[in-house]
Order: structure tokens, then C-alpha cells, then sequence
């Protein structure tokens, strides 16, 4: 029998990977603002495109809507953010709201519509909520984001105890950085120099030495959709080489 998923923000980077080794065993309906980045699921088997904003209840009731049309909906991503940030120093209240609420939105309205529909078809499925190493680990500069991703991990956690009992699980994951479109495009304007001077960053900051790779916090996520996860719920996985718990100890030495 073909089971049935939702990925927010399924063009590029994490949600491309989630909906591309989703869509090996399943149907996969993936939400996305941007048309061109769903261009490459074009005839692709398994994988139904929704042109829209995540954190409307009729975007994701739509894409609700065509996965229940291919199968049992199982499992729901929500990975959709938007990165922007903003200082308080330097905005008013309402900005820094205005970028918390677009990052808490999605998963909130995600959240919402997997909920009813599991509810409504009496069957268990799962929920994973894409947050960051940066709801523990704040780093300057990025309040909105910060804050908002803390706030889907309460979410996470608040939904697992009141719909664990009904079926439901609800787990996030926590990458660092991960080597998507976005982190490319980022070293292709820095120039060589300044392409280098980060990856030595990252990799200090990363235990494992290196950034990850999309598809690998994709498997984590697939992981905890699976029936192979059916006692994890209302934990947040890092999925970071060990990035949140490296302590920068101005002490510290090589070994």
C-alpha cells in the first residue's frame, strides 16, 4: 500500500532531500513559495508540487488534500523557515515579531492540519519539525530565528504529550550548518579566500570537521517517520556533528 507525506519548503536544500528519499517509498506532496524551485520535480514519480505559502491553512490543506488522494497521509515535514534577521538594537517590536511569527507559522500551521488529519482517519503518523542548533545555542545577530526556532521545539515537545496518546508523534530535528544551495551560494560570493576562511570555520566548530550534508539530516528525518522510530516522541535530534555541544573553551588545546 503507497502512504502518503507533506514537506514544507520542499525545493531546495533539507526539503528537497526529505521529499527526494521520501518519494523512493511512498508519495510525497512538497509545499513551496518559489515555482522554480520545484521546477526539478517535474515528471518526477511520487512527487506532487504545491505553489504556495506554508503558513496558510489553505495551502497546507491542499497539499493535505493530494496526499490523502494517493494514500494514507503518514508523516508530515516541516521544514519551510525563512532566513532573515534583525537586531533590537536596531528594529522596532513589531519587525522582530513579524519574522518570528513567519518561522513559527509554518510549523504551527503544519502542525495543525497533520493533527486533524490523522485525528480524522483514526491511523497513527508522525510529524518532524526542522529547527536548528540555534534554539539552544543562540548566536548574535539572530534573535528572530533564535527565538522561533526554541518556540517549534516547545511546539514539538507540547504536541507529543497531547497526541501521543491518540497515535500521534511529533519529534524535530536540529542540524547545524548543512551544505545546501544557500551555504554554496554563500562561499561562491565570498571568492576563494573567503570560501576557505569559512570552511575552516566550520569545521572547528564542528566536531566531525566538516559541515553536513542535506541527505544526511534527510535520513535522520526519515528515520523518525518510520515505524522503526515508534518510541522516540517529543525529542529534538541533533543533527550536527556534534556542533551544540562543543564547548569554545578559551583554555582549551589540540590534542
Amino acid at each position: 500500500m503507497t502512504v502518503s507525506y507533506v514537506v514544507t519548503g520542499g525545493g531546495r536544500g533539507i526539503g528537497r532531500a526529505v521529499v527526494e528519499r521520501l518519494a523512493a517509498g511512498g508519495a510525497v506532496v512538497a509545499i513551496e513559495r518559489d515555482p522554480e524551485a520545484l521546477d526539478w520535480a517535474d515528471g518526477h514519480p511520487g512527487v506532487v508540487a504545491v505553489i504556495g505559502d506554508a503558513t496558510a491553512e489553505d495551502t497546507a490543506e491542499r497539499a493535505a488534500d493530494l496526499a490523502e488522494e494517493r494514500g494514507p497521509l503518514r508523516g508530515w515535514v516541516n521544514n519551510a523557515a525563512v532566513f532573515r534577521d534583525v537586531s533590537v538594537h536596531t528594529s522596532p517590536p513589531s519587525e522582530v515579531l513579524s519574522l518570528i511569527n513567519v518561522n513559527l507559522a509554518a510549523p504551527l500551521t503544519g502542525c495543525t492540519t497533520a493533527v486533524r488529519r490523522f485525528l480524522a482517519a483514526g491511523t497513527p503518523g508522525a510529524i518532524v519539525n526542522v529547527t536548528s542548533h540555534q534554539a539552544r545555542r543562540a548566536v548574535p545577530g539572530c534573535t528572530p530565528y533564535v527565538t522561533a526556532k526554541a518556540a517549534i521545539e516547545g511546539l514539538t515537545r507540547a504536541l507529543a504529550v497531547e497526541y501521543g496518546p491518540r497515535g500521534v508523534r511529533v519529534n524535530a530535528v536540529a542540524p547545524g550548518s548543512v551544505r545546501t544551495e544557500r551555504y554554496e551560494d554563500l562561499l561562491d560570493r565570498l571568492g576563494p579566500a573567503g570560501a576557505e576562511r569559512i570552511e575552516r570555520e566550520m569545521a572547528r566548530l564542528h566536531p566531525l570537521g566538516r559541515v553536513a550534508l542535506a541527505t544526511e539530516v534527510a535520513a535522520t528525518i526519515a528515520h523518525l517517520l518510520s515505524d522503526e522510530a515508534s518510541f522516540i516522541n517529543g525529542a529534538t535530534v541533533p543533527v550536527d556533528g556534534g556542533r551544540s555541544i562543543l564547548a569554545q573553551d578559551p583554555e582549551a588545546h589540540d590534542v
